[in-house]
């Protein structure tokens, strides 16, 4: 069996309890070494093999793969966050399947969920937006016209940007073109729950001065939207006058319909 296991987005303690007892099983480990935390690797055991991605081609993962499945051993694919967000892991699925070759996906946190805790936000406001754009900057690998940032950018919805920390001045033209204002709240996180994480705020006018001045050119996720601002309406999830499955409205104090209600009595 070939487990792809999503290492988490940094920090070793944040791979799934799933993830850490497949590592301790396996035989052989193969993991993403440009982007995971070596300190994953302590999961596994003295005998298991181990192998660095990084230095390799999908044809020579793939031997790996079929020389060890031939032998009946169990195989972790490591991937970076969760490997569904830019992993490339529909290629190696592909193969196995051609193969013949079980394998099962194990999820992970990803790098856009540890970037959030680093800036203490929340994606999703009430008022403000309920849709999160997971994107890139087109580059060495091109990124289809009807998803450039600029189209998405006139959606004003939280955006998270992957893979375009090097291209900051491309990506502010993008997103000031496509509607964002110049004074729109924005972010850099770099290695969002490593050791040396970093915040850099700035705006989206500002984005490519920040990126500069810190010397931010990868390894970090670029956040942009009013969710990093301070005006946002309360949910109604609490609100003590809307009815959940869970929870009848109350009526509604007093002092509630009037608030001048107690200093008049």
């Amino acid at each position: 069996m070939v487990h792809i296991v999503g290492a988490g987005c940094g920090a070793a303690d944040l791979i799934t309890v799933r993830g850490a007892r497949l590592l301790e099983k396996a035989d052989v480990i193969i993991y993403a070494g440009s982007l995971v935390n070596p300190r994953l690797l302590d999961y596994a055991s003295r005998d298991c093999l181990i192998y660095n991605s990084a230095k390799m081609t999908l044809d020579q993962v793939i031997d790996v793969i079929r020389d060890a499945d031939s032998k009946g051993l169990d195989i972790v694919r490591l991937h970076t966050g969760d490997p569904c967000l830019y992993g490339a892991i529909r290629e190696q699925m592909d193969r196995l399947d051609h193969l013949g070759i079980p394998y099962e996906n194990c999820p992970g946190v990803s790098s856009f969920s540890g970037a959030a805790a680093a800036l203490q936000a929340e994606y999703t406001l009430p008022g403000i937006s309920q849709s999160v754009v997971i994107t890139r900057m087109a580059g060495r690998t091109p990124v289809p016209e009807r998803e450039s940032i600029r189209s998405f950018a006139s959606h004003q919805a939280t955006m998270v940007i992957f893979l375009s920390t090097g291209m900051t001045e491309a990506v502010q033209n993008e997103l000031l073109e496509g509607g964002y204002d110049e004074d729109t709240p924005a972010a850099i996180v770099y290695k969002a729950t490593w050791p040396d994480q970093k915040v850099v705020r700035c705006t989206c006018g500002t984005l490519h001065k920040a990126a500069e001045e810190n010397g931010l050119q990868n390894l970090a996720l670029i956040t942009v939207g009013n969710f990093l601002g301070d005006d946002y309406q309360l949910s109604k999830l609490y609100d003590p006058s809307f009815t959940t499955g869970f929870r009848k409205a109350s009526e509604l104090s007093s002092e509630e319909k009037d608030p001048e209600a107690g200093a008049k009595q």
